[in-house]
């Protein structure tokens, strides 16, 4: 595999330097590498911010007083972007407070049969979209069943405005992403 192309962006913190995002392109996969200092207690996510869009890079683990991530994405989910510009480092608490929608009927978000068929009658739904991505939180308890246990291997178990959620994330043709 050759090497591609490596560039680095700030990695913003409240429109202020906390670190570095490095981004390397390698073939049809873009690596990305944030570090940056603990901002302070809690979880925090990592985003890679375009021009046209901003993708999640996902929560970033500590190592003393530092904490980093590293992750590979398609160019099908980086493209969206548009030209990168920098990276930010927000609270994972945060995020999943803005843009969340209820879902009354989660069911019609969708055109697949199979979709629609399997979401019908599910209360207490959560939806949000961004981008050509449309992200569905289904209430979860360990002690029921699991919503849509075709997609398990997609789900990312998450708390969700004090609630325990599955998240499924769908691309622009329904079609599920892994977290």
């Amino acid at each position: 595999m050759s090497k591609g192309c490596v560039d680095k962006f700030p990695l913003l913190l409240d429109g202020r330097p906390a670190g570095e995002l490095t981004v390397e392109r390698e073939a049809l996969y873009t690596w990305f590498d944030a570090r940056c200092r603990l901002p302070g207690e809690g979880l925090w996510c990592a985003w890679a911010v375009g021009r046209e869009g901003s993708l999640r890079l996902g929560v970033l683990e500590p190592a003393g007083q530092e904490a980093a991530i590293r992750r590979r994405f398609s160019m099908r989910m980086t493209e969206p972007l548009g030209r990168l510009l920098r990276g930010e480092v927000r609270p994972a608490a945060e995020e999943d407070r803005e843009a969340w929608q209820a879902a009354p009927d989660p069911e019609s978000r969708f055109h697949s049969p199979w979709l629609r068929k399997r979401l019908r009658g599910i209360s207490g739904a959560l939806v949000r979209t961004e981008a050509d991505r449309l992200s569905l939180a289904l209430p979860y308890d360990s002690e029921k069943s699991f919503p849509l246990p075709t997609l398990f291997c997609f789900a990312s178990i998450r708390s969700i405005n004090g609630g325990r959620y599955a998240v499924f994330v769908f691309d622009g043709e329904e079609r599920p992403v892994f977290p």
